[in-house]
């Protein structure tokens, strides 16, 4: 069951919900992808830096993704869009806009992981990019991070819509036996097809993004650099912890989402129909 069309506050929630618990999740992935020299341990335990601004930055970017892309395919799709582009027209024109306007905090976060880093907040690191690359600087990488941000999007609502038109529909009405294990039963599999998909196509996307941090070079000069160091095993790295650290939140935010939006709507029934809205 997708949460109720014009409820942003479940997107929100649960958007919210699922960085907060995966931001040590999210900091070993940059790490290992960036290639920064680390102990394998450390890269999840403290100091987290950067963690407010990464958690505010994942909160609205994955709401505003989510949101809009259910609600503009209701729309489309009513208005006799075929299904495809229904799908993927809002997915591709939300992510792309919203993965422009986050580049600057992205690029400043990662940076942060560095063990080596001096910066001791986001402010210091966005501050000295500034001074040593000008304003284009705070916005480097913002093409291999579109190529990376658009495809995971995309693919991860287009499965997650494909495996909820396979699974049945929750037979009990909301607030009866049964209808919230049925709901939530139902969201944990499209959830987790969904953030697997997602992550697995975009490693080498999100690899060659945190390279060019690194190295402040362009798509093109990294990736030969890449192929030249590391040939096509550059793709693998940090895989694994991808597909934790990318696969549990866009699925923790499904799933959350669904589960607030389903307890809205029950709250809802049990009031008459006015409740919270």
């Amino acid at each position: 069951m997708a949460p109720k069309q014009g409820d942003p506050a479940a997107y929100l929630l649960g958007s919210a919900l699922a960085a907060t618990i995966n931001f040590p999740l999210w900091k070993a992935a940059a790490i290992g992808q960036s290639g920064f020299k680390h102990n394998f341990f450390a890269a999840f335990a403290p100091p987290y830096k950067g963690v407010a601004a990464t958690m505010f930055g994942m909160t609205w970017a994955r709401a505003a993704i989510f949101y809009v892309s259910d609600t503009g395919k209701a729309s489309l799709s009513q208005s006799g869009v075929s299904m495809p582009v229904a799908t993927a027209l809002p997915a591709v024109t939300v992510s792309t806009i919203v993965q422009i306007i986050n580049q600057p905090i992205v690029r400043g976060t990662v940076t942060l992981q560095d063990p080596a880093c001096s910066h001791a907040d986001l402010g210091a690191a966005l501050s000295h990019i500034y001074k040593s690359r000008g304003l284009a600087g705070l916005w480097h990488g913002t093409s291999a991070g579109v190529l990376k941000t658009v495809p995971k999007y995309v693919t991860a609502i287009a499965v997650k819509d494909g495996v909820e038109r396979q699974l049945p529909v929750p037979t009990a009405s909301p607030g009866e036996a049964g209808h919230r294990e049925q709901v939530l039963r139902r969201s944990a599999a499209k959830s987790v097809a969904a953030g697997i998909a997602g992550a697995a196509l975009t490693n080498p996307l999100d690899v060659l993004r945190n390279e060019m941090f690194k190295t402040e070079q362009g798509p093109v000069a990294t990736l030969r650099a890449l192929l030249k160091s590391e040939g096509l095993a550059f793709v693998q790295r940090g895989m694994a912890r991808n597909l934790v650290a990318v696969a549990s939140p866009i699925a923790m935010t499904i799933f959350i989402t669904d589960w607030i939006a389903d307890a809205r709507k029950e709250k809802r029934s049990a009031d008459g129909g006015v409740g919270v809205v």
